[in-house]
């Protein structure tokens, strides 16, 4: 193999590829990236396994087809140094070498016939999902996906399509996070995707995208990118038993004022207690130190008396950092039961601090 390729092409694709490296163990032929190029394309593929990312591009000049593995890692650090022009790889015997004028690198290859197989969208069925609200609203649930909990469904979200909507889901058991969309066709389906490929998947796509999926993988194809992802097997919670039926108080709150005021407690203290008065809304600090932090906004509720709510603050401010109205809807019953924070087809189910 040999190609002639512009250094911010490469670069590009390998910097997107490194999510995808087997980081730990370089003995891994997983460790590496596969390079292959024939009639005038360059395809690149990365995987760990659990997911993996294919580009192809058609901006290289093939001087002599092949393929090849490489470190991902170690490749990408020597084009990153390497000035903006042209960049020569070539196999000579079992080595990659890497070439700009008078600079020359080698790099220790794997057996390319060896890279792991990644999985065909032939035959699998497709999924109907605008691509650009699929994306908005798995980065709006993303913040209440768990990290290792041994319940694994909780490790990523769900897709949940039924005949008249698209819920899209996630739990780290303190709140639940949930954006509900209008489903115009009838797929019936459920799926759970792994935190770590969601993220990914925010990265990569932002135009059209095609949707396939299996019992274990899902496959989104764009102009640019193959990308594959294992699905979660197990069954997530029943995310409707959490929603309260009805709220006995319901309120539309300004959300700069709300972070304003939440961000002030936060410099002392991640747990706070709001208080809802007549018209007024205290905010206080929790904190077991001897320091405190009060502050207050002047705004007319429904409360004839005290209502007093404790929270982490990360989760609200998490719900008001992904929306993009000024104000937010939140629901109340009482004290120590869950309440709901909502805007427009998005909303969390908080569970407060019972104090």
């Amino acid at each position: 193999m040999k190609i002639s390729i512009a250094k911010t092409i490469l670069e590009n694709i390998l910097i997107h590829s490194q999510a995808f490296l087997e980081k730990k163990d370089t003995s891994q032929i997983t460790s590496h990236i596969y390079l292959e190029t024939h009639a005038g394309k360059l395809l690149i593929k990365a995987t760990d396994y659990e997911i993996g990312l294919k580009v192809e591009t058609d901006q290289v000049e093939t001087l002599a087809p092949g393929s090849i593995t490489a470190n991902g890692k170690k490749l990408l650090d020597i084009i990153r140094i390497l000035k903006d022009e042209n960049i020569i790889l070539e196999t000579i015997g079992e080595m990659l070498h890497i070439q700009q004028k008078q600079s020359n690198f080698k790099l220790p290859t794997f057996n390319a016939n060896e890279f792991p197989q990644f999985p065909n969208e032939d035959s699998k069925p497709k999924i109907n999902l605008d691509s650009q609200k699929l994306i908005s609203s798995l980065k709006k649930i993303t913040p209440a996906i768990d990290n290792n909990n041994p319940k694994f469904e909780l490790n990523g979200a769900l897709i949940d399509i039924s005949t008249n909507k698209i819920s899209i889901v996630s739990t780290d058991t303190r709140r639940l996070a949930l954006v509900e969309i209008e489903n115009n066709t009838n797929d019936e389906l459920s799926l759970i995707i792994p935190k770590k490929a969601i993220i990914e998947m925010q990265k990569l796509f932002f135009n059209a995208i095609e949707i396939y999926y299996d019992n274990t993988h899902l496959i989104i194809k764009s102009d640019q990118y193959t990308f594959f992802t294992k699905l979660i097997n197990g069954k997530f919670p029943d995310f409707t038993r959490i929603i309260p039926k009805e709220t006995g108080y319901n309120l539309s709150l300004p959300k700069s004022m709300m972070i304003d005021a939440i961000k002030q407690i936060t410099t002392i203290s991640n747990d706070l207690k709001i208080t809802f008065e007549n018209d007024h809304i205290t905010f206080e600090s929790l904190s077991e130190d001897n320091i405190e932090a009060k502050t207050q906004i002047t705004f007319n509720t429904p409360f004839n008396e005290q209502f007093v709510l404790a929270i982490n603050s990360k989760y609200i401010l998490d719900f008001l950092s992904q929306i993009t109205t000024n104000e937010f809807n939140i629901g109340l019953n009482e004290s120590n039961l869950p309440f709901v924070v909502s805007s427009e087809d998005f909303k969390t189910i908080i569970m407060p601090i019972v104090i």
